[in-house]
């Protein structure tokens, strides 16, 4: 009877303890998620600090309104022009550099726009168009989505609108997965693309154009407008922006290739 006892004291001990336990919200970009690197970088944070971190994978810009909003503590996302706005704004602080890789096009083998050949984005995506070569967007104000549309534009083409292109609204595994099935063009973060090259046939056909520079940075929800756990937040972003989250990211790779760059490991 007494070990009966003793059991469930130690069950009921264990499930507070579970309880007790500090969380973190985060509001990021499918990109690191779909490519695995949370699943490595967010168990390091939690068993040192004792912390959980709850993730809320979404496009960029919604990950910027959830911070707006108070609905999270801190946001890892990769739109520059539209982070800065938000912090002029008073939403964001303590913005920091993570890592950067790169964005990449992606399409069949058989390249019916031909743009392996393109001197540049601008050329591929001015390629695409002419062709009317099938198109799948995240048309979801993602900073995939934001970059694609700064691209068509560097092109001095508005965002098409022909049946050709397709908005599909979802994440870059889901966008992978359609532009897959129609053997269609697609712009992909660099870490994604990898993370899926072995479950789809869709080849990179351009790459390397400086334009194509794909930063991530880690802010904090302003704690002066919401009750957020500020504190927690500030060590999350200490902690992915230290030595230890900055070789968690440097050594991260799929295939024998490295998804991220990180930004302050030498710092």
């Amino acid at each position: 009877m007494l070990k009966k006892w003793i059991s469930v004291l130690f069950l009921v001990l264990m499930t507070s303890s579970v309880l007790a336990a500090d969380r973190l919200r985060l509001a990021t970009t499918t990109s690191t998620d779909n490519s695995g690197l949370l699943a490595v970088l967010n168990p390091a944070f939690e068993d040192k600090f004792g912390v959980k971190v709850d993730v809320i994978a979404v496009g960029t810009g919604k990950a910027l309104r959830l911070g707006e909003n108070g609905d999270v503590d801190v946001v890892l996302v990769h739109a520059p022009k539209a982070e800065l706005e938000y912090v002029k704004s008073g939403h964001f602080i303590d913005r920091t550099a993570v890592m950067h890789n790169d964005f990449v096009i992606v399409g069949p083998a058989s390249d019916p726009a031909n743009i392996a050949s393109a001197r540049n984005a601008a050329g591929a995506f001015n390629r695409i168009a002419s062709a009317k070569a099938d198109f799948v967007s995240r048309g979801d104000d993602s900073g995939t989505h934001k970059k694609e549309i700064t691209l068509w534009d560097n092109a001095n083409l508005p965002v098409p609108s022909a049946s050709w292109y397709v908005a599909a609204g979802q994440g870059m595994g889901a966008v992978l997965k359609i532009a897959d099935e129609k053997q269609a063009y697609a712009l992909a973060d660099r870490g994604t693309q990898i993370a899926y090259a072995d479950k789809m046939d869709l080849k990179v056909l351009f790459e390397g154009d400086e334009v194509l520079f794909n930063p991530y940075h880690v802010m904090a929800v302003n704690p002066t407008r919401h009750s957020v756990k500020y504190e927690l937040a500030k060590r999350y972003i200490k902690f992915i922006t230290g030595a230890e989250g900055q070789k968690i990211i440097a050594d991260f790779r799929l295939r024998d290739q490295t998804l991220f760059h990180p930004d302050m490991l030498d710092q």
